[in-house]
């Protein structure tokens, strides 16, 4: 792969390990390799190609036998909320956001007891603070966090990247949200999404990025749930919209 500097970007190949989402499958990654200087630059580009961040890693799946995982973005000008997710908006009214780019000691707590509670048979089974620190922190991406308030309580985090700020196509990028499981019937889930998606518009930023829809996998049926939203497939983002054929 190369820019138009014809710069060549270099990527590894992980070995293959079983897939967290299709039990069934072994997963490969593809994994930008270069010095820490030019990750941020090269996050803002590969994103843009289906690429998706964790802790220090710049990543894509590569698996010889599997496309499942499809990358997915919302672009926020043309969001339409649903009747459900409208729904959602109104029920919690009462709760606050605000955006933050320090990490706090109450996010731990909460993520450990959201991992605990909810995803007890999953691969970030049993949490741990060195495991949550090197999920969400970098040393070339400065990570941010939109945090629910009920009151003075925090109940919802949603890790965040701000990708190319203050340019055309400035992002945010959603990494993963963890939230308090006494608050399982407001669809935090869903209305931090909802949150980050009025966060871009606030900004003006062009697109959410959602990461990886798993075709197969009941856990990440919810993406497509955002209309319209973009899909990227055979190297080209497609759109889907609520008149579309929505792809499986």
């Amino acid at each position: 792969m190369e820019t138009k500097s014809d710069y060549t970007v270099k990527f590894g190949i992980t070995q293959s390990f079983s897939c967290s989402y299709l039990p069934d499958e072994q997963e490969q990654l593809l994994v930008y390799a270069e010095d820490s200087e030019l990750h941020t630059l090269r996050y803002s580009q590969l994103i843009q190609a289906g690429f998706r961040r964790s802790g220090e890693q710049i990543y894509r799946p590569h698996c010889p036998a599997c496309n499942a995982c499809k990358s997915i973005r919302i672009p926020v000008d043309k969001f339409i909320a649903s009747r459900s997710q409208k729904r959602i908006l109104k029920a919690n009214e009462g709760f606050k956001v605000q955006f933050s780019d320090s990490i706090k000691e109450t996010y731990f707590p909460l993520y450990e007891r959201y991992i605990n509670e909810r995803h007890s048979d999953g691969s970030m089974y049993p949490p741990s603070r060195t495991q949550f620190d090197n999920f969400v922190q970098s040393d070339w991406m400065k990570t941010h966090y939109l945090e629910a308030y009920d009151g003075d309580k925090l109940i919802a985090v949603a890790v965040t990247d701000i990708v190319d700020a203050n340019v055309p196509m400035s992002s945010l990028s959603a990494l993963y949200t963890f939230f308090d499981p006494d608050y399982a019937s407001a669809s935090l889930g869903t209305w931090m999404i909802l949150m980050q998606i009025m966060q871009a518009k606030q900004l003006d930023y062009r697109y959410l990025y959602l990461g990886y829809y798993v075709e197969g996998c009941n856990k990440m049926s919810y993406k497509h749930k955002f209309l319209p939203f973009e899909q990227f497939s055979d190297n080209q983002w497609h759109i889907f919209s609520k008149n579309s054929k929505i792809p499986t």
